[in-house]
């Protein structure tokens, strides 16, 4: 079974690294791995984040939550930013392993609920989510909850 453990300070390179693997394979855009990682060592100084890490003697995967107040719940709305597993290293359960830690953690802190956003034609990941107590919200047969972007660089 691969340990699944919360990342804390002195992580950030290491969330960094998996991070520019995970953009490398879907052809996004990221920036440096040096600038990833300073940013990932202060994001994982805050209350409100958590990384989840999965490996042995090196990381084979991430989940990079973020938590904020909303007035539907009295504990926080979760986030869920990124989740990864090596591509090498697929199938194995480490992605199980990371999301059921990540729903206990989240249980802890009184998150009553956990949103994504998935590309839609990514058909494998929409499986893996939705095996795992996702769903895609669609109110009704007439629409379907979208997500809308606007970049403010």
């Amino acid at each position: 079974m691969i340990p699944v453990f919360t990342a804390g300070e002195g992580d950030g390179g290491v969330v960094a690294k998996l991070l520019r693997k995970f953009n490398t394979e879907f052809d996004t855009p990221a920036p440096p791995q040096d600038i990833l990682a300073r940013s990932f060592e202060e994001l994982l100084k805050l209350d409100d984040v958590i990384v989840i890490l999965a490996g042995h003697d090196r990381a084979s995967g991430f989940a990079y939550l973020t938590l904020r107040p909303t007035p539907y719940f009295e504990g926080p709305l979760a986030q869920l930013e990124e989740l990864y597993v090596a591509p090498e290293l697929r199938g194995q359960g480490i992605g199980t392993a990371m999301i059921t830690r990540m729903v206990e953690l989240l249980r802890e802190r009184g998150c009553e609920e956990i949103h994504i956003n998935v590309d839609e034609p990514d058909v494998d990941a929409r499986r893996f989510y939705e095996r795992h107590g996702f769903s895609n919200f669609e109110a009704g047969e007439d629409y379907r909850m979208l997500c809308y972007i606007r970049e403010l660089g």
